[in-house]
């Protein structure tokens, strides 16, 4: 089975640890823990999306973005008390979470609405034809 794992490279292994320990993910303790630590999530994927519909993102640009079922307002809550101020965020894909991880990157937490999806769709393509 092939698994997909980005990898961010940080300033500081724990505190970044901590921070996506924080958003749910789980910590699997590996040899060279100052180093390296690996999180892992139930499932992962990696979105393909077009620069031109992107709200502002260039090609080739990447972000470290996470699929949650979980009411965002609970993810929001979690990282606040975890002294990670963010924001909600309407989408055209639904809503997410931003937040700034220890090195800065905005990360997003994304729920997902196929209703809000397909009205974004059909407008783009109306623009187009």
């Amino acid at each position: 089975m092939l698994t997909v794992l980005p990898i961010r490279y940080v300033a500081d292994v724990e505190a970044s640890r901590d921070f996506y320990a924080g958003l749910g993910l789980a910590v699997r303790q590996e040899p060279g823990a100052a180093v390296w630590v690996r999180l892992t999530a139930a499932a992962g994927a990696v979105g393909v999306h077009a620069a031109a519909v992107s709200q502002g993102r260039p090609p080739a640009t990447t972000e470290l973005g996470f699929a949650t079922d979980e009411p965002l307002e609970d993810v929001a809550l979690r990282l606040a008390r975890g002294g990670y101020p963010c924001e909600l965020v309407e989408e055209n894909f639904g809503r997410s979470v931003r937040v700034t991880d220890p090195d800065g990157v905005v990360v997003q937490i994304q729920q997902i609405d196929p209703d809000v999806i397909r009205r974004s769709a059909a407008a783009v393509v109306g623009d187009s034809g």
